[in-house]
C-alpha cells in the first residue's frame, strides 16, 4: 500500500510544485520533503525510532506539520498538544502518551524533565544520513487526545492506514485535485485540521495555507490575498463571518466550497453564509474516532439542508436500540459507524476500547436517524439529553427553534438540576450585534413550535458563549455554573 500523502514519495514532475505555506515560509514539494528529512535527521540523533512517541506543542505554523512528516518517516508516532494548555493539562498528556520528545516554542517550561527541541532550533538541511524506510499502513501515526467532557481526555490510536482511508474518502467525496489549495485555519492539534486540510490536500497534490489563528477580516484578506479554494471550519468561525457588518465584502470568489463541521450547526446559518459569502456550503460530521468525518453533504448534487450527509464512500452509518440492534431508517437510536477509518482504539485503555468498538462498529454516542436517503440527521449526544419528569427532551430540538429567531447568531441548551421535575432545559443565547431582542420574545418565539414541557425555563442573554479550543460551545462549563447555583 503507498501512502500518497507522504511528501518524499511524489513524483519528479510534483516536485516544483508549491505544497506549504504559513507568514514565515513558502515550500515546494520538494522543500517539504528536504525539511523533513532535516528534522527526522536531528530527532534520530535525539534518540527517536520506531515506536517513540514524539510531542508538538506549537501553534499553527508550518514546522508543526514537518516534524509530523520527520516523526512519520523514522516509524514515530506524534501527539499534537494545545499549545495554550496550562501545565497540569500538557503534563497528563505528556505522562498518558508516553512522549519521549517534546517540540515547542523554547519557552514552555512544561515538560515533565523530557528532552525538547525549540521550533526555531529545528535543521533545515539534511545531512543525508538517514537509511531508506517505508511508512507501514499499521504503524501508529497520531495520538489525538478527546476533550476529556466526560473526564480525563483519553489517547486516540489513529494507524496511518486509518489516516490514507480518511484522506482518500475525503479527496474523493469532495473531488480535490491537484488544482486545490486549502486555507486551514482550524487548530492542528484536531484532527480535522491534519485530515480534512492537510493530508486530504496532499493526497490530491495540491496546496495548503496555514493560518495561525482566526480572527474574520484577516481570514477574509488570507482569502483575497492566497485565492484558495476551500477551506474547513467550526459553526464559531461561520457565526463570526456572518455578524459582520454589511459593508464588508470581500473577494471570496475563489473558494469552490467551505465544509462546515466538529459542532452542530443550525440551518439559517449555513443559509445565511452562502447568500452573503457566495461559496457551497457543506455540512459533515464525524469525530476523533473515526479519524475525522463519517458523513459529509456533497459539494456537487443535492444538498439536504438539516442532516450532515451522507456516509462517505467505504463506509457504513446506522443506528442502534438501547439493546444494540440495528435499526431501520427513520428509527432515532445511537450513530454507529463501520469503516477503515475506525481508530485502532484508546490508548492504554482496553475496557474503554471494547466498550466503543463492538463488533467492528464505533458506537459515537450521538443520537440520529438515517433518513431513506441515507442522510444522517442528529438528534443531540445522548449525554446531552434531559431527563425532564421522566420526559426525554433533546437539546438540539430547542436549540434549531432559538436559530429559527432572526435575531439569535447562537443559542446553547443544558439541562439544570430541578427537586421536583429532576432537570429543566435552560436557554443561552447570543444576538446579532445591533439586533434587538428580548427574552420575552424569544419565548413567544418558542412557544410557537415548541410544547409546553420543552420550554425554556430561564434564558439568558450572553454576549458571548464559552467555547472549548477547538472552538465548540462548552456546555460542561454551562452545567457546572448551573450546579454551583
Amino acid at each position: 500500500m503507498t501512502i500518497g500523502y507522504l511528501p518524499w514519495g511524489r513524483p519528479n514532475g510534483v516536485a516544483s510544485r508549491p505544497c506549504l505555506r504559513d507568514s514565515r515560509h513558502e515550500l515546494t514539494y520538494a522543500e517539504v520533503a528536504r525539511r523533513a528529512d532535516a528534522i527526522a535527521e536531528q530527532l534520530s540523533e535525539r534518540g527517536i525510532g520506531e515506536g517513540d512517541v514524539v510531542a508538538i506543542m506549537l501553534p499553527n505554523r508550518v514546522e508543526l506539520l514537518l516534524v509530523m512528516l520527520a516523526a512519520w518517516r523514522l516509524g514515530a508516532t506524534v501527539t499534537p498538544i494545545n499549545p495554550v494548555f496550562t501545565a497540569n493539562e500538557s503534563e497528563y498528556q505528556l505522562r498518558d502518551s508516553g512522549a519521549a520528545l517534546v517540540v515547542n516554542s523554547g519557552s514552555q517550561a512544561s515538560t515533565v524533565g523530557l528532552p525538547s527541541i525549540a521550533v526555531d532550533a529545528l535543521r533545515t538541511e539534511p545531512a543525508g544520513v538517514l537509511p531508506d524506510r517505508g511508512v507501514r499502513p499499521e504503524e501508529l501515526a497520531l495520538l489525538i487526545y478527546t476533550s476529556g467532557s466526560t473526564g480525563r481526555p483519553k489517547g486516540v490510536m489513529l494507524e496511518h492506514a486509518n489516516l490514507l482511508a480518511m484522506a482518500s474518502m475525503v479527496s474523493g467525496h469532495l473531488g480535490l485535485t491537484d488544482a486545490d489549495h486549502c486555507l486551514l485555519v482550524l487548530p492542528l492539534f484536531h484532527v480535522n485540521a491534519i485530515c480534512v486540510s492537510f493530508l486530504s490536500s496532499m493526497l490530491a497534490g495540491g496546496q495548503l495555507t496555514v493560518l495561525e489563528r482566526f480572527a474574520p477580516l484577516s481570514f477574509l484578506e488570507a482569502v483575497e490575498r492566497h485565492r484558495p479554494t476551500y477551506f474547513a471550519a467550526v459553526p464559531t468561525i461561520y457565526a463570526r463571518l456572518a455578524e459582520l457588518p454589511a459593508e464588508v465584502v470581500p473577494d471570496t470568489s475563489s473558494l469552490r466550497f467551505a465544509i462546515c463541521g466538529a459542532a452542530p450547526v443550525s440551518r439559517e446559518l449555513l443559509e445565511r453564509c452562502e447568500e452573503r459569502f457566495g461559496f457551497v456550503m457543506v455540512e459533515g460530521y464525524g469525530l476523533s474516532e473515526g479519524t475525522c468525518v463519517s458523513t459529509c453533504n456533497p459539494v456537487e448534487g443535492v444538498r439536504k439542508l438539516g442532516t450532515v450527509g451522507p456516509a462517505l464512500p467505504g463506509q457504513q452509518i446506522a443506528t442502534i436500540s438501547p439493546e444494540g440492534e440495528i435499526l431501520p431508517p427513520g428509527e432515532v437510536g445511537e450513530v454507529v459507524v463501520r469503516g477503515a477509518n475506525v481508530m485502532r482504539g484508546y490508548l492504554n485503555r482496553p475496557e474503554e476500547t471494547a466498550a466503543t468498538i463492538v463488533d467492528g462498529w464505533l458506537r459515537t454516542g450521538d443520537v440520529g436517524r438515517v433518513d431513506e436517503d441515507g442522510c444522517l440527521v442528529l438528534v443531540d449526544r445522548v449525554k446531552d439529553m434531559i431527563i425532564r419528569g421522566g420526559e426525554n427532551l433533546y437539546p438540539k430540538e430547542i436549540e434549531s427553534v432559538l436559530y429559527g429567531h432572526p435575531a439569535v447568531l447562537e443559542a446553547a441548551v443544558v439541562g439544570a438540576p430541578h427537586p421536583v421535575y429532576g432537570e429543566v432545559p435552560i436557554a443561552y443565547v447570543v444576538a446579532y450585534p445591533d439586533v434587538s431582542v428580548t427574552v420575552d420574545g424569544l419565548l413567544v418565539h418558542c412557544r410557537q413550535s415548541l410544547t409546553k414541557i420543552k420550554l425554556p425555563v430561564e434564558i439568558h442573554l450572553l454576549d458571548a458563549l464559552p467555547k472549548n479550543p477547538v472552538g465548540k460551545i462548552d456546555k460542561p462549563s454551562l452545567r457546572r455554573a448551573l450546579q454551583l447555583r
